[in-house]
């Protein structure tokens, strides 16, 4: 069977091509995004392997299927980019990687806080300078604080449990509350408002929907307290950009760390030092002390990036030799 891999990298190729079950499928590299515009490449192939920004429209979906695709397999968690409706009406099949790693992108949501916090990226510059002062460089105790965990699915509950064990308080909300979670780590659900007020950090973990989408927006931030610190290692539209700008220069928002941006696509993986960013809300956040981004790391751990290709190598293989799928992976 062949398969079409878009939005490749150096270290999808290096885990892929390592996997022991490599060579019984036949593969075509790409580099360039899945979408519309490039859905003529995949002719000849039974199945496309695809990352967070390609493009599964309906328009792309149904290119997919005259040329021949069945399977869409994600190699990640999330599948907002995804028609599902379309893809059932094409008789594509999707498929993705549930649970690769919570760890990573938990313990890259906390690193972010404390890289903030404790002002680490400007003392390395100043350091780096045979600056050695610490003028301006104060950050706080995060035991005592109280953290706010949006959506307690497997990435947030491991980030409540890590900020537990730093001594902090634990306020979650989520539609579908974990209460035995909740009882067994010392945390608490709270409604929605309360975890915004009181929380001095406010973690999101939840999925992109149309409830969650701009859930931190203009109205949310004013129900923060001041001096707030936000992160988003989740999806980016969870948070309205231009509001958040506004929280940052009022001083309500203190401190931003991100690991995604709404207008990711198209900037985020690539490497655009030789250029200018046209996006202007993205270079005003770049411009603030106090925010900190990286460029959707979060998952990119070598226990992650393995069982990513050890889900979607049995997926394929399985779809190959008569259409079944590893249970807990199919969305469509």
């Amino acid at each position: 069977m062949q398969i079409a891999f878009y939005d490749t990298r150096s270290y999808d190729r290096d885990y892929f091509h390592a996997h022991d079950d490599f060579n019984k499928l036949q593969w075509r590299f790409y580099e360039m995004r899945l979408g519309p515009h490039s859905v003529h490449s995949a002719q000849g192939c039974r199945a496309v392997c695809v990352f967070v920004n390609d493009e599964m429209s309906r328009e792309c979906l149904e290119g997919l299927a005259q040329q021949g695709v069945e399977l869409v397999a994600l190699r990640c968690a999330g599948f907002n980019n995804v028609d599902l409706e379309a893809a059932k009406e094409a008789g594509i099949r999707v498929v993705r990687v549930p649970a690769y790693s919570p760890n990573a992108v938990a313990e890259h949501t906390v690193a972010l806080l404390l890289a903030l916090n404790r002002k680490v990226h400007r003392a390395f510059n100043r350091v780096r300078e045979l600056n050695f002062s610490l003028n301006g460089l104060v950050g706080f105790d995060i035991a005592g604080k109280t953290v706010g965990i949006l959506g307690t699915g497997k990435i947030g509950r491991i980030t409540g449990r890590i900020f537990r064990g730093f001594g902090a308080e634990v306020l979650a909300f989520d539609k579908y509350p974990d209460n035995e979670w909740a009882s067994r780590r010392g945390a608490r659900y709270a409604e929605l408002e309360e975890v915004l007020s009181r929380s001095d950090i406010i973690s999101l973990h939840t999925p992109l929907t149309r409830e969650t989408h701009h859930l931190i927006n203009a109205e949310t931030i004013a129900m923060m307290r001041e001096g707030v610190y936000i992160l988003n290692t989740s999806r980016g539209k969870l948070i309205d950009t231009r509001a958040l700008i506004g929280g940052l220069k009022s001083g309500r928002v203190a401190g931003v760390g991100l690991d995604v941006y709404e207008e990711e696509e198209g900037v985020f993986f690539e490497d655009l030092s030789s250029g200018l960013i046209q996006d202007d809300e993205l270079a005003r956040l770049l411009s603030f002390p106090n925010v900190i981004i990286t460029s959707h790391q979060g998952f990119l751990t070598a226990e992650a990036l393995s069982e990513i290709t050890r889900v979607t190598i049995a997926n394929l293989l399985a779809f190959d030799k008569g259409g079944g799928l590893l249970d807990g992976t199919s969305l469509a």
